[in-house]
């Protein structure tokens, strides 16, 4: 079987993620995942396709969801760290996320200054509400926070095995870590942890295929396959979009029916549930590949 081997939650949408050994599986995703989002004074959503020094953002949230700390991923940047007490009791203000409206609950004034000096550009930051009914469509559908779409995206580590080697071997390209794709939970074959035999984890894109997947009492129901945008672009580290990879070489192979380039796929929360690296991922039912 496969095994979980990353888990990665975003707290503020589109700044870095932070790595746990476990977590809760919620109806909205992991623990606290895109439960908060950098917005202009006008509430209109920021990602990493317009600001991609979001990336050099790192927050880390308390356990309960009351201490969120915002600070630079480098030190030497110059930048402070900000802590702060998360409100669910301050006033709502509409905000936009692609082209639909939402509540948020404005953080204040010392987060939108922090932001805003640090993205260079004014900025607020606002948490989804505790009566955030969201739901994103897809196969099955469920809610989610503040992310894109669904709740969890899931990839395996064999699907981006194959796409660096066919970067190099195409155009010479180097290789590309995980966490240019973003995704939640990462997932690698028996082989990794030092047994044989076949493995759903060891073909690449497998996960495209997968409907229904058990990791210990958490259940995932497959929502879609993962479009990837300009975010593949921006280099994690240095906070900078540049180059064509892996946009390009996954045009080539990748290319959904319905336009756009695919890699990794979403899923909605069918059972909540704790989830552990090591984890055994048990596909429960298989459909076919939407590409």
């Amino acid at each position: 079987m496969a095994h979980v081997v990353e888990l990665i939650c975003y707290p503020v949408k589109g700044c870095r993620g932070t790595f746990t050994q476990e977590t809760l599986l919620t109806p909205a995703g992991l623990a606290h995942d895109r439960s908060f989002m950098v917005v202009s004074e006008d509430g209109v959503y920021r990602t990493q396709r317009r600001h991609p020094r979001l990336a050099l953002i790192q927050p880390t949230i308390s356990q309960d969801g009351s201490r969120l700390t915002l600070g630079p991923a480098h030190t030497a940047s110059g930048h402070s760290t900000l802590h702060l007490h998360v409100t669910t009791s301050a006033p709502r203000r509409d905000v936009d996320l692609f082209g639909t409206t939402f509540e948020g609950i404005d953080q204040g004034d010392e987060a939108a200054a922090w932001l805003s000096d640090f993205l260079g550009t004014a900025s607020r930051l606002v948490r989804v509400p505790p009566d955030h009914d969201r739901i994103a469509a897809g196969w099955i559908p469920g809610t989610s926070g503040y992310a894109d779409s669904t709740a969890v995206h899931l990839l395996s580590r064999a699907s981006l095995t194959l796409l660096n080697r066919r970067m190099a071997t195409e155009y010479g390209a180097p290789p590309l870590p995980m966490d240019r794709f973003r995704p939640n939970i990462v997932v690698d074959s028996d082989k990794a942890q030092g047994a044989g035999g076949d493995d759903w984890a060891d073909v690449p894109h497998t996960e495209d295929r997968a409907r229904r997947i058990r990791i210990n009492a958490a259940e995932l129901g497959y929502a879609k396959l993962a479009v990837r945008c300009a975010v593949t672009l921006v280099d994690q580290e240095a906070g900078i979009r540049g180059g064509r990879e892996p946009l390009r070489t996954l045009a080539r192979y990748r290319r959904a029916t319905n336009g756009g380039v695919v890699f990794g796929a979403k899923y909605s929360v069918v059972r909540p549930g704790k989830l552990s690296v090591g984890d055994e991922v048990a596909v429960r039912e298989w459909g076919e590949a939407e590409l």
